[in-house]
């Protein structure tokens, strides 16, 4: 990633998640990330497992991005679990965009407990080649 295009998003830190208020019980987590970058967008991957599509919130929101997923501890009736490994609760995570970013464009799908953020980039962040001709 450029250096320009690393600041179209920028990463919170932990602590500021830890100051908030939650609203439901239990455990908050930062989900972990992956983000990568093409010449049109910015693709972010969070990792929130359990998580149902219904229960993820993405809000946007004076620049900061902000992903919100909770899943229930569900016991299923005549199983005992043997093993568990993750823990469930409360997935928050926040990003402040840049103006490098076509907010109007983003998008958001969840699969098997994987958030994909499709950030595009605003036109004049793309890379564009400039045609020369010959002088007369």
């Amino acid at each position: 990633m450029n250096e320009e295009s690393s600041r179209a998003i920028e990463m919170r830190e932990k602590g500021d998640l830890e100051a908030s208020e939650g609203t439901r019980p239990g455990p908050v987590f930062t989900p972990p990330v992956d983000i990568f970058e093409s010449a049109d967008a910015i693709t972010v991957l969070a990792d929130m497992p359990g998580v149902q599509p219904e229960h993820v919130t993405v809000d946007l929101n004076e620049d900061v991005l902000t992903i919100t997923g909770y899943c229930e501890d569900g016991e299923e009736e005549g199983r005992v679990r043997v093993v568990q490994e993750y823990r469930c609760g409360t997935f928050q995570r926040r990003f402040t965009l840049s103006e490098l970013v076509d907010q109007a464009g983003i998008k958001a799908t969840v699969t098997d407990g994987v958030l994909r953020l499709e950030l595009p980039k605003a036109d004049r962040a793309r890379p564009a080649r400039i045609e020369v001709r010959a002088g007369a």
